[in-house]
């Protein structure tokens, strides 16, 4: 199949009041919320099937979305495995009377299609055919090795109570408004507790506000159902110039037992702003347990693999130069 309007959704609304949180405009959860929303339909219109939420990676938060801006959410499938649909989304906004969007983060979010037996079915194959379609299909092949190293080295880690920084950890039940089209939790909704429990892990460290700029590596390993206890656990791993690298844990169980699941895990880079919305330094973490010191050098280890992707590259910290 070609590129036609068919492989391509775009949902539309205005940002409202209720929307805003505690940096002054819309969280990233928010928007992570839509983002996976709009995938989604881009998904099922593809499959003609259910879709569940597989991996989420590589979103940067260009430009925060404000309270009152129209905002544009487009999901474009790039490219297809046998059961899997690779969809780029990005996020526009503007003023309601009119003018030019901004870009204000993109990402690019794989589903696969299920059967009613909750296991994959294939879906139809799409072949881009016009030049920015087949170059947005190289760059999601480009990165499949990327995200395979990412996710072989975040499954690889172990977090215990040998860990001596900033943590939290947010316990609730998940209610019947988090359900998605399956009756299970909606993906979009578990990344919104993902960068609440970030901000409040980042903020106690670092003493202000912050707000999300990129988080990466978020891998669904298993439904979280309605009713189920949901544990959030959020700690700080690793500190750039700027970044606080938060490493995130979704977990839930039935409230009748103790056991919880690992369902989501992902890593989230916060900042703090100025009263401006400019990014300033916070202070440097320095690791002190043997478990520490391997986070650490973990969470090195992932910007590297991240910077050999395809427009990507080191922070500055990181550069031969010393840049700050």
């Amino acid at each position: 199949m070609s590129e036609t309007a068919a492989n391509a959704v775009t949902l539309r609304f205005l940002a409202a009041p209720t929307d805003v949180g505690h940096s002054g405009s819309v969280d990233a959860g928010t928007v992570l919320e839509w983002v996976d929303k709009a995938a989604y339909a881009a998904a099922v219109g593809w499959a003609q099937s259910y879709c569940v939420t597989a991996y989420v990676g590589n979103i940067h938060f260009a430009n925060p979305v404000n309270s009152g801006d129209m905002v544009e959410v487009t999901a474009t499938i790039v490219y297809t495995g046998r059961s899997s649909m690779h969809i780029r989304t990005v996020v526009s906004s503007g003023d309601v009377k009119g003018g030019p969007a901004t870009m204000r983060s993109q990402c690019l979010v794989i589903f696969v299609a299920v059967g009613a037996d909750g296991k994959p079915v294939p879906v139809p194959q799409f072949e881009p055919t016009a030049p920015d379609g087949i170059e947005q299909r190289d760059h999601a092949l480009a990165r499949i090795k990327v995200r395979e190293e990412i996710v072989q080295a975040m499954s690889g880690q172990e977090y215990t109570d040998a860990g001596t920084a900033e943590s939290v950890v947010l316990r609730f039940v998940a209610a019947p408004t988090d359900v998605n089209w399956g009756g299970k939790v909606h993906g979009g909704i578990v990344m919104k507790w993902i960068d609440e429990a970030a901000y409040v892990c980042a903020s106690r460290y670092c003493g202000m506000d912050t707000v999300a700029v990129f988080s990466g590596g978020v891998r669904f390993y298993r439904p979280l159902l309605i009713g189920h206890v949901v544990e959030v656990e959020a700690r700080l791993v690793y500190t750039g110039t700027k970044g606080m690298h938060i490493a995130v844990h979704v977990r839930s169980g039935d409230p009748k037992g103790r056991e919880l699941h690992l369902t989501t895990y992902c890593l989230t880079v916060m900042v703090a702003r100025d009263e401006h919305g400019t990014s300033v330094p916070v202070p440097q973490w320095v690791p002190v347990s043997e478990e520490d010191k391997r986070l650490h050098a973990h969470a090195r280890a992932l910007l590297e693999i991240r910077g050999r992707a395809p427009g990507n590259r080191l922070p500055n910290h990181l550069l031969p130069s010393g840049g700050s």
